[in-house]
């Protein structure tokens, strides 16, 4: 909503600089204004109004450089409503609005752009393992619940995974508070485990980034207002702990290929439950998967994550609403995010599956 009505405001604005542009051409025909208009000052006013213009459609076509336009816009049209304070002053209060919008963006891009950066550092080195299919042979020394998991997801005859792209909606909270929406774009690499995810929260009308970076052992949560404005920041071993099986959590919901890793150890506990033990650096960390008749993964639990809103460890399990068939792929459609407190359980994140690729060609 925000960026139509931003639309509609450049677009009055550039027009708003045509009267100068005009009355250079004929001085009479432009009678608004009370100053004469020199060739070389109409051709600046017009120049401001086709930089407004480029900026609306840059922005309407979704390219980034769209606020180093409207900026520039803002400087020349500013010069030229200062030579012509007293007939353009109004303009101003546009230029200031738009000066700090662009401000506020050019925040929020170099921030998604640090997400970025490490995506593509990630999937240049994954890029380079050797593509392998995956086979019943790398199976055979899994537990069958487990094996049947796989099987049932399509995984088997398809390339090993190296890594994967998804992206959810869905709302948040915290205890107490409403929820809020989101989306959220995630890359996942296997064969130095890594997860970097980057989601956008709606909340108060404003558009919130956050990144959770976890690479080389090493995990942060980085959340900015505008892209430049801190509002939480996390790191440290408690941070590592959590986000190791954050990691290994999406592999069991997300890519079932991965759980032939080494780095995993099993333990039967019956037929339709397993106990996973998964080692990444300094942390292991254990999880209990749970599965229905059909081999569907249906839960997972774990005790070893922190919320780092409590700085308090608590159970915390991901049941699975649903299945559907993606890109020739059985995979999750939904799932929650909760946490089992002492006085119950506490659903904080609702996600719906809207892509996942994998091992994409390209990051984007």
């Amino acid at each position: 909503m925000l960026k139509y009505i931003l639309v509609v405001l450049l677009l009055i604005h550039a027009v708003a600089h045509l009267p100068g542009f005009f009355k250079a051409l004929n001085p009479a025909s432009v009678t608004q204004l009370t100053r004469s208009v020199s060739s070389p000052a109409g051709i600046m006013w017009l120049f401001a109004a086709l930089i407004f213009i480029a900026s609306l459609v840059l922005l309407l076509t979704g390219r980034g450089e769209w606020y180093y336009a409207l900026a520039a816009g803002v400087i020349i049209s500013q010069v030229m409503i200062i030579f012509f304070w007293q007939d353009a002053r109004y303009g101003t209060i546009l230029n200031v609005i738009f000066l700090c919008t662009a401000v506020l963006a050019f925040g929020m891009h170099r921030f998604e752009n640090g997400f970025m950066s490490d995506v593509n550092k990630e999937n240049e080195r994954a890029s380079r393992v050797k593509e392998e299919i995956l086979t019943e042979n790398d199976l055979l020394h899994l537990p069958a619940v487990v094996q049947k998991y796989i099987r049932m997801s399509g995984a088997t005859g398809k390339p090993k995974l190296k890594s994967m792209k998804v992206v959810f909606k869905g709302q948040m909270r915290e205890k107490g508070k409403d929820y809020f929406d989101f989306e959220s774009v995630q890359y996942n690499f296997f064969d130095q485990p890594s997860r970097l995810f980057f989601m956008k929260a709606q909340m108060f009308g404003l558009t919130v980034p956050g990144y959770h970076r976890f690479m080389n052992n090493n995990a942060s949560m980085d959340i900015r207002l505008f892209g430049m404005i801190p509002v939480v920041y996390q790191s440290g071993n408690a941070m590592n702990r959590t986000e190791t099986v954050t990691l290994f959590n999406d592999m069991c919901l997300l890519a079932p290929a991965s759980l032939i890793s080494k780095n995993i150890t099993w333990e039967e506990t019956d037929s339709l439950a397993v106990k996973a033990f998964f080692t990444m650096g300094e942390n292991t960390i254990s999880a209990v998967l749970y599965f229905n008749d059909k081999g569907e993964l249906i839960s997972f639990r774990s005790e070893d994550r922190t919320d780092v809103n409590k700085n308090r460890q608590y159970p915390f399990s991901t049941p699975v609403h649903g299945y559907m068939e993606y890109a020739g792929r059985k995979v999750i459609s939904s799932g929650d995010a909760v946490w089992h407190y002492e006085d119950g359980e506490f659903t904080y994140g609702k996600f719906n599956l809207k892509e996942i690729v994998y091992n994409p060609a390209k990051v984007h």
